[in-house]
């Protein structure tokens, strides 16, 4: 029995899967159908792609990775990849029920069997993995490289990437939401008393500076950085982590505005702020590998603060939703939305972590 990031990963894949089938979650009604019939319907349906073929089954292949490997590392050997396959389709299932009570979306019995396969294809790559001795290779990774107590830490920085696939106004720059969420309220309250409780600020937010940027920047890259030395042993892993980290960011921005603007415009978010912030970021991050996990944990609960603060002073770029929602496969890898919302949320999930850990009595130097 193990302690594995795999069960929560696993359980914020399937969210994401229930909000990319049920979204935009407006237009409910009952279209005067029997929900099950679209499972008689005819294979193939009159209309479907190869992208829609493909793009059913990568939905689901890691769910069921992560279920089977969770239940291989929680002890369940010869029932992982059939429990995870059942809930995969389970799940397939009712998301695809519950669609025909959405006017803007069509369930599909093929969709339903596409899922499944994804499903069953991903856990038995798990099961693989698991027979070749893989899982038992990063089991030991893990111990050398981590503190015991890593799991929430490594879920985030799983989590990291992802959240970085919907461009924002300022590379590496997520949590930029207020000016959202104030224009949101008001619109919600805009013909009820409570309209006046609102703290709506009547300063016209302007851009960041270069310098301001620089820094948004640098904090943006440290960040991931700093969340990583809280659980990672030794200067020379640290060291590791930051390189890839900074491998990983720079390629996961490259591929977002390859797939949002094509690929002449992979690298034009790289400006002279930004690409000076980047150095920058890494260089102290570099700095910082010898630093305690303690301390490290309270300058990152300082870098957070300071970056949600000079972000949301600043307003969001309504340039790249309009141009994102003109392009099929960036639609797709955004996970129809889901990516905005972890580029929203996952430095308020860092700050949780990050205050928690530092609250606790007794952590490791």
């Amino acid at each position: 029995m193990h302690k594995t990031s795999a069960w929560p990963l696993a359980l914020i894949y399937a969210a994401l899967i229930v909000f990319a089938s049920l979204f935009p979650f407006d237009g409910w009604r009952t279209q005067g159908m029997d929900p099950r019939v679209f499972l008689f319907a005819r294979i193939p349906p009159p209309y479907w792609t190869w992208f829609d073929v493909n793009t059913n089954i990568a939905g689901y292949a890691p769910l069921g990775f992560l279920l089977a490997l969770a239940l291989l590392r929680t002890g369940w050997t010869r029932s992982a990849v059939p429990v995870a396959f059942l809930a995969g389709t389970l799940l397939s299932l009712a998301m695809e029920f519950t669609q025909i009570y959405l006017p803007r979306r069509v369930p599909s019995n093929m969709d339903l069997v596409l899922n499944a396969a994804g499903t069953l294809l991903g856990a038995l790559v798990a099961a693989l993995l698991e027979k070749l001795g893989a899982i038992s290779r990063w089991s030991r990774f893990r111990e050398r490289w981590f503190v015991p107590q890593a799991r929430g830490a490594l879920v985030l920085l799983a989590m990291w990437p992802f959240a970085l696939l919907f461009p924002a106004s300022v590379p590496f720059g997520l949590g930029q939401m207020w000016e959202r969420l104030e224009m949101a309220l008001t619109e919600w309250f805009s013909d009820t008393p409570f309209i006046e409780w609102l703290p709506v600020t009547d300063d016209v937010l302007e851009p960041l500076s270069p310098g301001r940027e620089l820094l948004a920047v640098l904090l943006g890259i440290l960040i991931p950085c700093l969340l990583g030395y809280c659980i990672i042993r030794g200067a020379g892993r640290r060291a590791i982590f930051t390189l890839v980290t900074a491998v990983v960011g720079v390629g996961v921005t490259a591929l977002t505005f390859l797939l949002s603007y094509g690929p002449s415009h992979a690298w034009e978010w790289q400006s002279v702020p930004t690409r000076i912030g980047m150095g920058l970021g890494i260089a102290v991050a570099m700095l910082l590998v010898i630093v305690p996990r303690r301390v490290c944990a309270a300058l990152l609960l300082l870098a957070l603060m300071l970056h949600l603060n000079l972000l949301n002073q600043a307003p969001a770029s309504a340039y790249f939703a309009q141009m994102l929602q003109a392009w099929e496969q960036g639609r797709f890898i955004r996970f129809y939305g889901v990516a905005q919302w972890l580029g929203w949320i996952w430095p308020y999930a860092a700050l949780v972590y990050v205050v928690m850990r530092v609250s606790r009595r007794s952590d490791e130097a």
